[in-house]
């Protein structure tokens, strides 16, 4: 198009205010014009040279910048605009060959250009900056455990915590600068701001300590052999042992059941054999269970009189589980009724066939009374350890289990241990649970202190940081600083455990159902007893008590004497203290008096249980007992206007009392059920009528007696209903 056309409108209105009007100016002399030729420049007539100059350097910059509309370009003739309009929609873009932007123009439009090519002069010089590609690859935050903190995320992504809270809450997690958050919401909140979780675990000591490391064959040593006595109550397995001791311990013991599990130490044929004595009572299950695992060989003690007890059977079944060798000690064979036949024949449908019967399972007879067969059952203990070829190493970190343990006023925590492997020392550190600390002293079965204690031997050992748990595995480790690092974990992933677990989350749906059902009753309860396994055993039996109706739940439970705290958190949560073998100091008696808490204290747990029975069964709701009292004929219907029907009636069987229930039946159909509203005889009022008496009634609220209806009368008793 012509620089004048109506495509370069725009052009020619930008190219005018810099030209002043030609009217007025001084022609140009001939020799200004010749010069301008030899320039090839056309300079028109009446123009100075310069302004000549100035109009072709516009015109050419124009051309530059404002490019010819393009003919395949539809532009769309819009109506009359405002000012303002017109503003915001004064151009629009097509993008060429180059990735450019290229201003389009329209033509019929009256567009505002004043300062245009200064603008796009600015533009050209403007380095354009590339869009950065997304690849989808994510910034890594390197973990080193399940968890982190608000405040060390947004230290790790640069971004400042209250940004990462707000986002929390989008995510409907509420948490604060310092609490730490799971690895799932941690993973999901790290993608809302462009970054992903990977876990770098550090060098993780505890596994390291605690992974089982095989020995040199060099190195192993032939040990001593556990051994664990098992069986029904009162078979005799602690006179057994009390025998194999020669110590008395069975008359020491409440209501003659060993209440605790212990280690102990005999020596036959210049060999240690090690005992550990699980109690029979069926309180003490998860101990006996800890008990065979910890053990090389079961002996299954069974009554010579009473045969296979059910406890019998779960003791076999627990040595089995641990894949031990048992021996079986058929026990009271002094008592004139004792069947050994009987016995073998009982142990062969569980599985144990003796080997007289062609099995592989020893079966000795004995008697811990007259103290018959002692000698062989050793000799037949020693032959099984033989065969098995136990062995373990010396010159290594010890490492072991917990059998018992309790807190002694004098000496604080209490550990009896089994060492398994290696060596422990005075000295030495250890890890058990959540419990740490160095041990300060040992002492053996007979209360001897003792400087080590190698495999296969069972100690008492002092320094603990805390009553550790019975059955929980300990081991040695370098030193206090790595074993309190170790500890301190244990209890942050237990305390997160915990909070998790004491979050349950509830639908409106499932609190619509328990407000429609009733309130479930609980029995709160706190326990206190002298040693760890106590404690599980009897929380283990109380929380078997709880029903649909009445729940056992056990608030609290602890080692040691009951003591302030615990008489304070029951009047807060109106529970029971139960202690076993453990007494209130002063202090909590005289706060207990205050508080009117209820303190129950125990030496036998036969006692315990049947006491949390009895208070459960008052918390059950009473059962209505019908209890049937006669049966009336109706002969004959009076009706009188201010009273209604009277059924004259026969008393058949039993009597009927003012007051009482009835049922009245037509066609063997019961039609009414309602209370005796008059009861008389003759013209007089009485309170009952005896069998073979007519009488008068009337009834609450109906008036339909008929003659020949049966009319049944009976009471509601309410009785106080019992536990199974």
């Amino acid at each position: 198009m012509s620089p004048g056309g109506t495509g370069t409108r725009p052009a020619f209105q930008e190219v005018r205010p810099a030209l002043k009007s030609t009217k007025g100016i001084a022609p140009v002399a001939p020799e200004t014009r010749a010069k301008g030729a030899a320039f090839g420049r056309d300079l028109p007539l009446g123009l100075a040279p310069e302004t000549q100059e100035k109009k072709t350097l516009l015109l050419k910059a124009e051309q530059l910048k404002v490019p010819k509309v393009p003919e395949e370009i539809k532009i769309t003739e819009k109506g009359k605009q405002t000012r303002k309009q017109r503003k915001g929609e004064r151009q629009k873009q097509h993008i060429i060959e180059t990735g450019k932007k290229e201003n389009i123009l329209d033509p019929k439009q009256h567009y505002p250009v004043k300062g245009q090519i200064k603008e796009l002069r600015k533009e050209d010089q403007r380095p354009h900056p590339q869009k950065q590609i997304e690849t989808g690859e994510k910034k890594p935050i390197i973990i080193s455990r399940e968890g982190i903190t608000v405040q060390e995320m947004a230290e790790k992504m640069k971004k400042s915590p209250a940004e990462l809270i707000k986002k929390l809450l989008l995510l409907d997690v509420m948490a604060t600068i310092n609490q730490e958050i799971d690895l799932e919401t941690a993973t999901i909140l790290a993608s809302e701001f462009g970054f992903e979780i990977k876990i770098k675990k550090e060098l993780d000591l505890e596994a390291l300590i605690m992974s089982e490391t095989s020995d040199s064959p060099s190195s192993l040593q032939p040990r001593s052999c556990v051994v664990t006595v098992m069986g029904h109550v009162d078979h005799g397995k602690t006179s057994l042992l009390d025998v194999i001791r020669q110590t008395n311990v069975t008359a020491t013991e409440a209501g003659g059941i060993t209440q605790h599990i212990g280690a102990y130490q005999v020596e036959h044929n210049n060999k240690k054999i090690t005992f550990i004595d699980t109690p029979g009572h069926e309180a003490f299950t998860a101990m006996r269970a800890r008990g065979a695992k910890i053990t090389d060989i079961a002996v299954l003690v069974v009554a010579a009189e009473d045969g296979v007890m059910p406890q019998t059977v779960e003791a076999i079944n627990h040595a089995k589980a641990a894949g031990v060798p048992i021996i079986v000690a058929i026990n009271k064979m002094d008592k004139p009724n004792a069947n050994p036949e009987r016995i073998k024949q009982q142990l062969t449908e569980h599985g144990l066939v003796a080997e007289e019967w062609g099995g592989d399972t020893i079966c000795v007879l004995v008697s811990a009374k007259i103290k018959q067969g002692i000698e062989e059952l050793l000799d037949m203990i020693l032959l099984v350890a033989e065969m098995n070829e136990l062995k373990a190493n010396y010159d290594c970190l010890a490492r072991g289990i917990i059998v018992e343990s309790e807190l002694s006023k004098e000496r604080g925590p209490v550990a009896t241990v089994l060492v398994q492997n290696g060596t422990l020392k005075i000295g030495d550190s250890i890890i058990a649970g959540t419990a740490f600390g160095r041990v300060r002293a040992m002492v053996d079965h007979k209360g001897r202190r003792v400087k080590k204690a190698g495999p296969s031997t069972p100690v008492e050992v002092w320094g603990c940081s805390e009553v550790p748990q019975a059955g929980d595995l300990f081991y040695g480790v370098p030193d206090e600083k790595i074993a309190r690092q170790i500890t301190e974990k244990r209890l942050v992933r237990l305390r997160e455990e915990e909070f998790k677990a004491a979050q349950p989350r509830i639908s409106l749906n499932d609190l619509f159902k328990q407000i429609k059902e009733g309130q479930v009753k609980e029995l709160h309860l706190i326990i206190k007893a002298d040693t760890q396994g106590s404690v599980e055993a009897l929380k283990q039996s109380l929380e078997q008590l709880s029903t649909a109706e009445v729940r056992v739940k056990i608030i609290h439970s602890g080692v040691g004497a009951v003591t302030e705290t615990d008489i304070m958190l029951a009047s807060a949560s109106s529970a029971i203290i139960i202690g076993f073998t453990v007494r209130p100091d002063i202090n909590a008696k005289n706060t207990a008096c205050r508080e009117n808490v209820d303190i129950r204290l125990y030496q036998v747990i036969y006692e315990a249980i049947n006491d949390v029975k009895a208070a459960m069964s008052g918390l059950l709701e009473p059962e209505y007992v019908e209890v049937n009292l006669g049966r009336l004929q109706v002969r004959k219907v009076f009706n009188a206007s201010k009273i209604g029907a009277i059924a004259g009636c026969y008393v058949s069987e039993g009597k009927v009392v003012r007051d009482a229930n009835v049922r009245i039946i037509r066609q063997d159909k019961v039609i009414h059920e309602g209370k005796i509203e008059s009861l008389k005889r003759f013209k007089d009022d009485v309170r009952e009528v005896l069998e073979n008496y007519e009488c008068g009634l009337t009834l609450e609220k109906f008036n339909d007696t008929q003659e020949g209806d049966i009319i049944e009368v009976y009471t509601t008793e309410e009785t106080k209903r019992e536990l199974a």
